[in-house]
Formats: C-alpha cells, sequence, structure tokens
C-alpha cells in the first residue's frame, strides 16, 4: 500500500517509491539527502508537537519537516 511518508507510525518502514515535491530545491535536496527512489526509510519518532519527525535512512538518521515528508510516496514494508 503507498501511502505519503509522514503517515507512517513510529518503527515502521517503506521504501520509497517516488517524490512528489512542485518545488525543485526541495526536490533537489531531498535528493542530495538520500532520499531516492528504492530506498528503505523508518520512521524512528515524531517531535512532542508532530514536527519535525525523526527519519533512518542508508544507516544514518536526518530529521524532515512533515510538509516535506508530505512530498514523498512509499510502499509499507513489514
Amino acid at each position: 500500500m503507498e501511502v505519503t511518508l509522514n503517515l507512517l507510525r513510529p518503527g515502521e518502514k517503506g521504501v520509497i517509491r517516488r517524490l512528489m515535491s512542485p518545488r525543485p530545491q526541495v526536490r533537489q535536496r531531498l535528493l542530495e539527502l538520500g532520499i531516492i527512489t528504492g530506498a528503505l526509510i523508518e520512521l524512528v519518532r515524531t517531535a512532542p508537537m508532530g514536527d519535525p519527525l525523526e527519519l533512518k535512512i542508508n544507516g544514518y538518521r536526518l530529521s524532515l519537516r512533515r510538509l516535506e515528508a508530505e512530498a514523498i510516496i512509499v510502499r509499507r514494508e513489514n
């Protein structure tokens, strides 16, 4: 099932299917961070107010704003 990254729950993993950002600068930044099609990404946790999200991808952790995570389509993994 494909969903946006922000809809995963802490501990859930997904494979990145595509980036839907309308702004080329944001898309380029996400690619530079290693958020590329086929990569396995895990939602580690969310901040107390729900923004930002802490993610694990390619052996490192990064934080993204919820708005940026809404532009990333993933396929949930079990």
